[in-house]
């Protein structure tokens, strides 16, 4: 290893969370590698090349790194296949502080990402698992229920009515950078969601009233939804994903955490303040 140890690396650095998280931490004077496919840079970040892909690219990303925030591959199954091997590459290279990207609906020893959070914490002493609830930007961008809204004013899940606490990436990038930074490592998982439980119709709502646009909630059966999924992404990951809307029509996700004001000393963004701060995005 050449260098002093005191780099972050940050996986995924132009994605919803990971570039939110560069950029605060080059904010806050702390040296980072950005790492991606492609060597993009994020506000004063080093970009380094990286591809789960890839494992040759691993070395070198790690190279001079204390600290690594971790994105799981994207819609990948079993993430644990390459990430165990890949973390246990990085402790051996010096890194001492690991934060993982989760989600609120795997536990740890749960399916996919889930497995990757169960071993995290026999390979490092410092380490945190971010579980945070479904982003409000989702309903932004080029996530499917954007592009849905857009095209035809509609939000397909099977949820039903059931409730979620919807979350601002930048309160999770703001956890993230505290779990990373602070002194103490969390060394625990935290479920981060919004102030508040919402249905998606409340969502569709809330839309409504913010761009003057109609927008309505279209309730599907699971298996409608995975298939309605599978014609984007792999069958077993939307599978996934649809059971993960079933089971929040079954109550699953209501509910609501502190974890954003205990750890950043500020209260969540409501999905209401994030609708009129995306209003012209969401007028598409």
């Amino acid at each position: 290893m050449t260098g002093p140890q005191n780099f972050t690396l940050v996986i995924g650095a132009t994605g919803t969370t990971g570039s939110r998280v560069a950029a605060r931490l080059a904010a806050g004077g702390g040296r980072v590698k950005a790492a991606g496919r492609r060597a993009t840079p994020v506000d004063g970040s080093l970009p380094v090349r990286f591809d789960w892909d890839d494992p040759t690219t691993f070395a070198g990303a790690l190279d001079g790194v204390d600290r690594v925030y971790l994105i799981p591959p994207l819609g990948d199954p079993d993430p644990a296949a390459v990430m165990v091997p890949f973390l246990q590459q990085a402790r051996a290279a010096g890194v001492r502080r690991a934060v993982l990207l989760s989600s609120s609906a795997i536990p740890g020893g749960g399916p996919a990402v889930g497995q990757v959070h169960q071993a995290l914490p026999g390979l490092f002493d410092q380490w945190a698992v971010l579980r945070p609830s479904w982003f409000m930007q989702n309903f932004t961008g080029n996530h499917a229920h954007a592009r849905t809204i857009r095209a035809n004013g509609t939000i397909y899940t099977a949820a039903g009515e059931g409730r979620v606490g919807f979350v601002d990436a930048d309160d999770i990038a703001a956890v993230a950078v505290h779990a990373l930074t602070a002194p103490q490592a969390p060394n625990t998982d935290l479920v981060i969601t919004g102030p508040q439980a919402l249905s998606y119709g409340d969502i569709a709502a809330v839309l409504t009233q913010v761009t003057g646009r109609t927008v309505t909630h279209c309730p599907l059966a699971y298996e409608q939804m995975r298939d309605r999924l599978a014609a984007e992404i792999p069958a077993e990951f939307a599978a996934l994903l649809a059971g993960m809307d079933h089971a929040i029509a079954a109550g699953a996700e209501d509910r609501t955490t502190d974890t954003v004001q205990r750890l950043t000393g500020r209260p969540p963004r409501t999905f209401r303040a994030f609708a009129e701060r995306e209003m012209g995005r969401l007028r598409g």
